[in-house]
């Protein structure tokens, strides 16, 4: 069942979607420089106007997000907050998937991973800032341009932002049922390339050698050399090759996504890919670990997500917290052994889908929670 505006909350809920429909009709298709750039200055533009100082830290798919704001007293370890602004979806995905409001969901592309979160985020400060409360250490941003494929540049913007930080937070959807991530499995994303010999297919085909065939060979091939550990996940995410039926292909290509919870597991399955070799002569075979990102194992007791779930309490939720499957920027803080925890941001259904959607009531919780992490002193948490 829908769940009503709460009385004295309609003003706060227009202003959240409308932000978020400001924010999804801005496409951000990962590596779409242009794109990407517009959506930046209006993310740069609102984080300065809520009173961080904003540099943009250069990167070769898209410039990231650095937002620093400062708390009343000097030399306090600051909370990191990680999040990203690129999204999995094409330019003009959205004309045939438009930003739209049913009831409290609201759909479009990136609504829920992240578009959603940084609404949550920007309000934190907007009520922060109109209540007169003070950060209660300082607050560090970082939303990064490359996320969603596997932060190749955004990981160093991200780990240089984690120096001299207490606590790293960080904006991805939490479970389904709202709860916290406490740990993620490592990815890495592999080029598999073969090369072979173009010939004429009818009257020369001896003299060719397939690359599309070297590639359907070394897959079936690495799917039985991969090492058989129960945490380890792949997935042939794109295949190109060749360039006509009457050309024998002379090269191809494979993107790759291997998923694993243990450095070992990790080790294991990028060796198994490095360790391919070519099935007929003449033909060439090399593999590329285009990005990666290693595992953040779970500890036997997160603090950071323990004082995140009592502040929870206080605003009247109830939330749980416990590992995800997926990666995140998260697993660079967390694997480098800071207090870490993820999923800070609101629920949502469908992300890297056609159904992707967000709960604009969850955005405004998310806010809430924001805010009184921000405003209240950290506890230990080491």
């Amino acid at each position: 069942m829908a769940e009503p505006v709460r009385p004295g909350h309609e003003a706060a809920w227009q202003a959240a979607v409308d932000r978020l429909a400001h924010l999804v009709r801005l496409e951000s298709p990962s590596g779409d420089v242009a794109r990407l750039g517009a959506l930046r200055d209006v993310l740069a533009g609102r984080l300065a106007e809520l009173g961080a100082a904003v540099d943009l830290v250069p990167g070769e798919a898209g410039d990231h997000v650095r937002a620093a704001f400062p708390a009343a007293g000097p030399g306090r370890e600051h909370i990191l907050v990680v999040g990203h602004y690129d999204t999995v979806w094409e330019a003009g995905w959205l004309a045939g998937h438009p930003f739209t409001v049913r009831g409290p969901v609201a759909t479009g592309p990136g609504a829920a991973d992240m578009k959603g979160a940084i609404v949550a985020l920007e309000l934190a400060f907007e009520r922060l800032r109109s209540s007169g409360r003070a950060l209660a250490q300082p607050v560090q941003v970082v939303l990064v341009a490359d996320e969603e494929v596997s932060s190749p540049h955004g990981r160093d913007a991200v780990m240089a932002a984690a120096a001299g930080a207490a606590a790293v937070v960080g904006l991805e959807p939490p479970h389904p049922d709202g709860g916290l991530k406490t740990g993620r499995r490592g990815v890495a994303r592999v080029r598999l390339e073969c090369r072979g010999r173009e010939a004429h297919a009818g009257l020369a085909v001896a003299r060719g050698v397939s690359a599309i065939d070297e590639l359907l060979d070394q897959l079936a091939a690495l799917r039985d050399t991969l090492p058989p550990a129960a945490d380890l996940g792949w997935n042939i995410g794109r295949v190109s090759g060749g360039t006509r039926a009457n050309v024998v292909a002379g090269r191809a290509s494979a993107e790759i996504g291997l998923r694993f919870a243990a450095p070992q597991t990790e080790r294991a399955a990028l060796a198994a890919v490095r360790g391919l070799t070519p099935v007929r002569p003449g033909a060439e075979v090399t593999a590329q670990v285009l990005a990666s990102r290693p595992p953040w194992p779970a500890a036997p007791v997160n603090r950071l997500a323990q004082h995140v779930i009592a502040l929870a309490a206080g605003l009247g939720e109830q939330l749980g917290a416990r590992p995800a499957g997926g990666a995140g920027d998260t697993n660079f803080t967390g694997a480098a052994g800071l207090p870490t925890v993820d999923g800070l941001g609101p629920l949502g259904r469908g992300a890297h889908s056609p159904a992707e959607s967000v709960r604009v009531d969850s955005i405004l919780r998310r806010a809430d929670l924001l805010a009184a992490l921000f405003s209240t002193p950290l506890p230990p948490l080491t």
